[in-house]
């Protein structure tokens, strides 16, 4: 009998998997364009289309399987998977398993981990600093967390500060779509968000971050420099240095432009950073794409993207390696190559390196100006899928008509840094 699981479920078996708990292989049946360019790590492939004839010598000739495998089919919606499966029951296959929804599914995977923060003085406000990691992306999105001193940035309800109420206040940085990831993180903490902030306008997945603040009703906020981008919805900028009271923890804007003009760094009470697309935990941000997508001036992509390099040389070694050497570094995203494999990020664990190490060990950072302006902007890789429109989307000024064309606007991994070879070993 075949079995249909959900793709949290799946999440959590390949994760036993890694563990050597469990043992499995992964059959995906879309077109093999689909599945050369994004697929689940270490899946075999095997296209399959519903109704057609399905010979199952050839499937174990093909991919070295047998009915003594353990078997999850996938596919892009989980309909072509799920009559695949039928296919190896009947075909004598016993332990068969789909995975609900398919890779729509899998794109919508989330881990939340604590960000190991340094020790702080007995006297500091309590701080927590929660990861928010789309797996299947890279994606990563934060919780701050601090006390209950209200602030600035506290506008929660003032009968949300009865002793019934949640008891510490909280700010969302760069969500997704999926805004209840976020809202149970806060649960978790018993606390209120109080605000969202998006680093940047996002060129590979759609923000959710306006979206969150209205249903929340607090306020949302975007660095100020992207009012020069035409930005079409309402937003609060944060201003160069303005810091946001968070229960009695100072997040500080830090402008960092370069990936984006308006790309701005969060510095949380002094012990973690919030880099978007700047800083990544293995290389720098990719600089052309605000220019590509005909955003903000300069029509030409390459110049564009040279000017903005160095415009990132300098966020880099005038703002963030200008911090103390134990701050983290909490950076937007983790790579997702085409394959499924992370590098040496491992999902479900904190994704972060210190300021210290970063100047150390991204080789991109130990060059001067002009070798890493002419370094980064050498090969300009792959560009993310549809990013135009996700641009678009994220300025206010289009929007999917309907929750399948969310889906399949940002179906893939990001592709938001620099090119490996410009960046030692960057991130996606």
């Amino acid at each position: 009998m075949v079995e249909t699981i959900s793709a949290d479920e799946f999440r959590d078996l390949i994760d036993a998997r890694r563990r050597g708990d469990r043992s499995f292989v992964v059959v995906d049946t879309r077109p093999e364009e689909s599945f050369e360019g994004w697929r689940v790590a270490d899946a075999v492939h095997y296209f399959h289309k519903p109704f057609h004839e399905f010979d199952v010598d050839d499937f174990e000739r093909e991919t070295g399987i047998s009915p003594d495998d353990s078997v999850i089919t996938l596919c892009a919606k989980g309909k072509a998977s799920q009559d695949f499966a039928a296919e190896l029951d009947a075909a004598g296959y016993d332990d068969v398993t789909v995975v609900d929804d398919g890779m729509r599914g899998w794109s919508a995977v989330y881990d939340r981990t604590a960000v190991p923060l340094p020790d702080r003085a007995a006297s500091a406000p309590p701080l927590d600093v929660v990861q928010v990691q789309r797996r299947a992306k890279g994606c990563l999105g934060y919780l701050a967390v601090g006390g209950r001193e209200p602030g600035e940035a506290d506008h929660t309800p003032a009968d949300s500060r009865e002793s019934d109420g949640p008891d510490r206040v909280a700010v969302a940085v760069d969500v997704s779509r999926h805004g209840d990831e976020w809202v149970e993180a806060a649960a978790e903490h018993d606390a209120s968000i109080a605000a969202v902030l998006d680093t940047h306008v996002h060129a590979d997945h759609l923000s959710g971050g306006r979206a969150l603040a209205d249903d929340l009703g607090v306020p949302y906020y975007l660095p100020a420099a992207a009012a020069d981008r035409d930005v079409d919805h309402e937003f609060e900028p944060i201003g160069r240095n303005e810091t946001l009271d968070v229960g009695g923890v100072g997040l500080k804007a830090l402008a960092t432009p370069g990936h984006t003009d308006d790309g701005a760094s969060y510095l949380v009470g002094g012990a973690a950073v919030l880099t978007g697309d700047t800083l990544f935990t293995e290389g720098v941000g990719r600089t052309e794409l605000q220019f590509s997508a005909g955003d903000a001036g300069e029509a030409d992509s390459g110049a564009g993207a040279a000017s903005a390099a160095h415009r990132l040389y300098d966020s880099l070694h005038g703002t963030l390696l200008a911090e103390p050497d134990g701050v983290v570094v909490c950076p937007g995203h983790f790579a997702v190559a085409n394959d499924g494999t992370t590098g040496d990020a491992v999902p479900g664990e904190p994704v972060v390196t210190t300021v210290g190490a970063a100047r150390r060990e991204i080789g991109v950072l130990g060059l001067d100006r002009e070798a890493f302006v002419e370094k980064i902007t050498r090969t300009l890789p792959e560009k993310p899928p549809n990013y135009e429109s996700v641009i678009a989307a994220n300025r206010g000024i289009e929007s999917p008509p309907d929750e399948t064309a969310a889906i399949e606007l940002e179906l893939g991994p990001n592709r938001c840094a620099a090119e490996p070879d410009a960046s030692s070993s960057a991130g996606d």
